[in-house]
């Protein structure tokens, strides 16, 4: 079995030979291992992927790690590579974000439970049902709105959901939810930077003649597209492409950065660090998929 250990603390030395010597008293063999010292917050962060190679379970490492933890002060948790983190995706009359993430999800390349989609509209009912996943219809008003979010918190403990990302979802969450659900909601921003803010962001990017456009994923907060990034990209544009182009190669970079956000979350490299994150990269392993061919 494989399992990911994380760990933050505060910096000091003598943190990664303890670590490591448990594993190894364990018949555990670390296969990855990423860390990053933060000296400005004076914040160690780590991420260590391993493999039980003498039956331990994970409920005996997690046992036998916890007295450790204490003694060493650490936030921690242990994760079972195995399992995949429930998912609710939410989306409105954009669908670029929500195909690119049911195809992944789909062929295996994001390891994610889908437990629904939930939209204030209908234009993706079909698509949905069509992957034999539970889709959610909550419209929401000016009058509707507190309702709509009590509906929404209800499907979110139902389901299970772990994690909620934001496909375009076009509605602004309140700081309820956000709280109920911090650091476990993830947006995509139709901007490598949020300059253009508002209605037609690609439109105002053009006439302002950018020559780079781009994306930008990050965690929801309750200051309107400011949460902590987790993932960035951006495609180069010229004079000679129209607003709809601007469009199109935005909406491709967007649905790749916000696949990435995902991957990155769901398989525990982002660590919040106050208003920003630590991103590891990934494992080996890490992008393969379990049902292609």
């Amino acid at each position: 079995m494989t399992y990911v250990l994380t760990v933050t603390c505060d910096s000091r030395r003598g943190l990664v030979g303890p670590i490591a010597s448990y594993l190894a008293e364990q018949g555990c063999n670390i296969t990855d291992a990423s860390q990053f010292d933060d000296v400005e917050t004076g914040t160690f962060f780590a991420r260590i992927s391993f493999l039980s190679e003498t039956g331990k379970t994970f409920d005996e490492i997690h046992a036998g790690f916890a007295a450790l933890a204490t003694e060493l002060n650490l936030e921690w948790n242990l994760h079972d590579s195995a399992r995949r983190m429930k998912v609710l995706v939410m989306v409105s009359n954009f669908g670029h974000c929500l195909n690119d993430l049911l195809y992944r999800w789909r062929i295996g390349a994001l390891p994610i439970e889908i437990v629904g989609v939930v939209s204030n509209h209908l234009t993706y009912q079909k698509v949905v049902v069509n992957h034999d996943l539970p889709f959610y219809h909550i419209p929401v008003t000016a009058a509707t709105k507190a309702t709509a979010e009590e509906r929404l918190l209800e499907v979110v403990d139902s389901s299970g959901a772990e994690l909620i990302v934001l496909a375009r979802y076009m509605q602004v969450l309140s700081d309820k939810l956000c709280e109920k659900m911090s650091g476990r909601i993830i947006n995509i921003h139709h901007s490598f930077l949020p300059s253009f803010k508002g209605a037609n962001p690609y439109k105002q990017a053009f006439n302002g003649g950018v020559k780079l456009i781009g994306a930008t994923s990050h965690y929801v907060t309750a200051d309107l597209d400011e949460g902590p990034i987790i993932e960035q990209d951006i495609i180069r544009v010229t004079h000679a492409q129209s607003a709809s182009d601007y469009v199109s190669l935005g909406r491709d970079v967007e649905a790749q950065v916000l696949a990435r956000a995902v991957h990155a979350h769901v398989q525990n490299r982002v660590f919040l660090n106050g208003g920003k994150t630590v991103v590891f990269p990934a494992s080996p392993g890490d992008y393969v998929s379990d049902r292609m061919g």
